[in-house]
């Protein structure tokens, strides 16, 4: 017999053979039991999810020669020949290939016409947005009142490209992507009834790369049954996938962790050599180390992970902030990848990045820096000595002290120098009190604005390293004494005016003109000397 694939083999039949869609599954169920059948369905999601398949359950159910029920009995004539794509009522299109609006027009011409042997006259169009717009345009009148015999399956990896007009016409179903857990226990199901030997840790790595397909799992399974001549085991996987594989992460995470820089770089060659993706091996790396954040916030893993036990020791190991840090380095790692000078030296680098961030906790085994060599008078240079680039912990850094603060607010902002937001509330604010490294302060209801959260987070994000650990900030609107930067520089602006306008009234020169020609001063002309440049600076210090 010709040898039939398992993505075939063992594609659903009936809704309760679905692989994870139970929110679909149990609303279409419903439908049928109560006869509440819609005229019009879309399914959606990724690929290999079961779109097809359920519109292919679907035309059984309302086909099937036993009435219609969520349970089609699977050996009928209308059953049979759904499953073997020779129903005549049945209409499969691929909306990829037929995207012109003649070909719709001409498909749905049919549509008038009663069934010739089934209950219903079923339209499955897969891939339905690849129809043009003029093609969509013509559906629309059908696929709104279409004639009672008639019912539309449509199905679309990429929704967001349908027309609204479609959308509101239809039922729309959205199908998951199956998490790898799920892919795990449906792949060791199949091998399990197709008799053939598997290893639980092979499973995990094709269900990783399957990404939420089911078809594709089961291919890959097909491809992994192949490569391992009837077995399916965690090395030959990793090799057909291209995959790093625990073997070779481990190592590599835990001389970082040991800020062995030199073991580091070592295991980065290691998997180098072994031809093997980088890009998969920075998104391995960010996956265990996604794990080891799970558990340092107390979701431990499952005592049948057989990486548990390291996942643990990782977690407390490394600092939760360092294990956030080399999560992003190696997402951003994969990112940059392509703009290296190749493959091997990006990866080489994200690796040193990760270094770089962090020392090794107190505790934990660091490696002897070796002595840089030292330079003989005309002796000609040796081959140079391995030198580690791991970085001895570096000593604890003293708590930052509070600044001298004798509350005098004023005088405390102008020697701090802020700028932008956080200056613009640190002169209009007016020190209310200073407790316990607790900073309180009241703006006028006229400068309200400066009270609000942005202008408060920038502030404080200013004086926090000033003011040392646990510094509190609270900015409130009320009444103010004028003892604010902003109000201690207008009053000293207002008497150097007034000053510089008595001075300008009582010139000689000026009264000659005011009295002898009936000219006028203008009050707002007036400025005082150096003012000029003051202004200038407040305006930089706002736009900054």
């Amino acid at each position: 017999m010709t040898y039939q694939v398992l993505a075939r083999k063992w594609r659903p039949k009936a809704f309760d053979q679905l692989v994870g869609q139970p929110h679909v599954v149990t609303a279409l169920a419903n439908a049928l039991d109560t006869g509440r059948l819609h005229h019009a369905y879309l399914f959606t999601g990724t690929r290999g999810v079961g779109k097809t398949t359920l519109a292919r359950i679907l035309a059984k159910s309302i086909n099937c020669e036993t009435g219609v029920s969520s349970r089609p009995c699977g050996k009928c004539r209308a059953c049979t020949e759904i499953d073997s794509g020779r129903f005549v009522d049945m209409l499969e299109v691929d909306a990829a290939t037929n995207t012109k609006v003649d070909e719709m027009r001409e498909l749905l011409d049919t549509a008038q016409y009663m069934p010739v042997s089934g209950r219903y006259k079923v339209y499955i169009i897969d891939e339905v947005h690849m129809l043009s717009r003029h093609a969509f345009n013509s559906m629309l009148k059908t696929l709104e009142e279409p004639p009672e015999h008639v019912k539309f399956i449509l199905a679309t990896t990429d929704p967001q490209r349908l027309p609204v007009t479609v959308l509101s016409r239809c039922l729309q179903f959205n199908l998951k992507s199956l998490p790898p857990q799920a892919l795990a226990a449906h792949l060791k199901r199949v091998l399990e009834a197709e008799s053939i030997p598997f290893e639980e840790p092979a499973l995990a790595l094709l269900a990783r790369a399957a990404a939420g397909s089911v078809r594709d799992s089961l291919s890959l399974t097909d491809q992994a049954i192949a490569f391992g001549s009837g077995r399916v085991t965690a090395s030959q996987v990793s090799d057909m996938l291209g995959a790093v594989g625990g073997d070779l992460v481990w190592p590599l995470l835990e001389a970082i962790a040991a800020a062995d820089g030199a073991g580091a770089l070592a295991e980065a060659e290691r998997i180098s050599e072994r031809g093997l993706s980088c890009d998969q091996a920075l998104q391995d790396v960010a996956a265990v180390l996604h794990r080891v954040a799970l558990a340092q916030l107390g979701a431990a893993p499952a005592p049948d992970d057989p990486d548990s036990a390291r996942i643990v020791s990782l977690a407390g190991r490394l600092d939760a902030a360092r294990v956030q840090v080399m999560y992003q380095v190696a997402i951003l790692g994969r990112r940059d990848l392509p703009l290296a000078p190749d493959e091997v030296a990006g990866f080489g680098m994200t690796v040193m990045r990760m270094l770089s961030f962090g020392t090794a906790s107190p505790g934990d085994p660091v490696p002897a820096r070796s002595a840089p060599p030292v330079a003989s008078g005309r002796s000609a240079p040796g081959p140079a000595s391995p030198v580690s680039v791991a970085r001895e912990p570096a000593p604890a850094a003293a708590a930052p002290v509070a600044p001298a603060f004798d509350g005098d607010w004023a005088a405390f902002v102008e020697r701090q120098n802020l700028s932008g937001m956080a200056g613009l509330l640190a002169r209009y604010g007016e020190l209310a009190s200073f407790e316990s490294n607790h900073l309180q302060l009241v703006v006028p209801e006229a400068q309200k604005m400066y009270a609000e959260k942005p202008y408060q987070d920038k502030l404080k994000a200013e004086l926090a390293p000033r003011f040392g650990p646990g510094f509190r900030l609270t900015v409130r609107v009320g009444e103010t004494n004028g003892r604010s930067v902003a109000a201690v520089r207008g009053v000293e602006a207002q008497k150097r005016l007034d000053g510089a306008t008595a001075a300008i009234e009582s010139d000689p020169f000026v009264k000659e003109l005011v009295e002898g020609m009936g000219a006028q001063v203008v009050a707002s002309s007036i400025r005082p000397a150096g003012d000029r440049d003051s202004e200038a600076n407040d305006d930089r210090r706002r736009k900054t």
